[in-house]
């Protein structure tokens, strides 16, 4: 079984695909700790709200997952659904169950997840994530 788990019944088209995709490579890069790959995919002005209302920025965000603050085991992404506001701007809305270790507590957590993506060049880019 994989660290990420995407449950859903319903199909996606090719451009929805593309920001669930890219969403799951996010959901790896925080699990493998891959700084690189989280910097290749996270916006420069990126911000976390985390679900105790707690603000992030890109840099905040990843320092804490490399140092071991906020440590991520396994992710289920649950009927995510896209919300599209036009052809270079979308959102992905759904539950993600996140077994993880932040802040020194141990736990799995439902979030109720909304987290925006842009394209640039062909390639879409995570702007913020609310939970």
């Amino acid at each position: 079984m994989s660290d990420v788990e995407l449950v859903c019944e319903k199909s996606f088209s090719e451009a929805d695909s593309e920001i669930v995709d890219r969403f799951i490579e996010f959901q790896h890069a925080l699990i493998d700790k891959d700084e690189d790959k989280l910097n290749e995919i996270i916006s420069e002005d990126y911000e976390l709200v985390h679900m105790s209302g707690k603000r992030q920025s890109k840099k905040q965000f990843i320092d804490e997952v490399m140092d071991g603050t906020l440590n991520y085991f396994k992710s289920e992404i649950k009927e995510p659904t896209i919300l599209h506001d036009d052809e270079n701007s979308a959102s992905l809305v759904g539950d993600v169950t996140l077994t993880a270790k932040v802040y020194g507590i141990n736990g799995k957590w439902t979030l109720d997840t909304v987290v925006s993506f842009f394209k640039v060049d062909g390639i879409w880019y995570l702007g913020s994530w609310d939970n």
